[in-house]
């Protein structure tokens, strides 16, 4: 079995009894960095993170599963980075999503639905001398490059 299979197993393994958190990603580079990217329906915790840490390192260390030096690195899909599951999108409804399209365009709006095909944004604009207005547009999964939550500090 492979490292990165392995250290998937422990993971998923510890998350057993916290069905609310599930992982984002896990890279392996070079088998001597691993990163694993969590995230949860409510938040994660920091708390979140150092269990899967010490029951991750635990158990390669017994294994011996990485026979070099490495370094494990166990946090959360952060502020800004982008959103790669379908379950990040649904805890992110009613929030403001940068969108960059495969074909180059860009758009904001709020996300109001998410489906196994496709997402809605409800995208503002606001015409030079008309009233703001507001557009539901309805964007394939296959056509999003990239989607970022927007931090709104008002």
């Amino acid at each position: 079995m492979n490292v990165e299979n392995r250290v998937r197993e422990l993971v998923t393994e510890k998350l057993v009894d916290r069905p609310d958190l599930f992982i984002v990603s896990i890279k392996i580079i070079n088998n001597a960095n691993v990163t694993i990217l969590l995230d949860g329906d409510n938040g994660l915790g920091i708390h979140d993170c150092a269990m899967v840490s010490r029951h991750v390192g635990f158990c390669l260390e017994e294994e011996n599963a990485v026979s070099d030096a490495y370094t494990l690195e166990v946090s959360s899909a952060g502020v800004g980075s982008p959103l790669l599951m379908q379950r990040q999108y649904q805890k992110n409804i009613e929030r403001t999503l940068a969108i960059k399209l495969k074909s180059g365009e860009k758009m904001e709006g709020v996300l109001k639905e998410v489906t196994d095909d496709y997402i809605t944004l409800n995208i503002s604009t606001k015409e030079k001398g008309k009233k703001l207005s507001n557009e539901n547009k309805i964007i394939a999964n296959s056509e999003i490059a990239e989607a970022i939550v927007q931090v709104s500090f008002k």
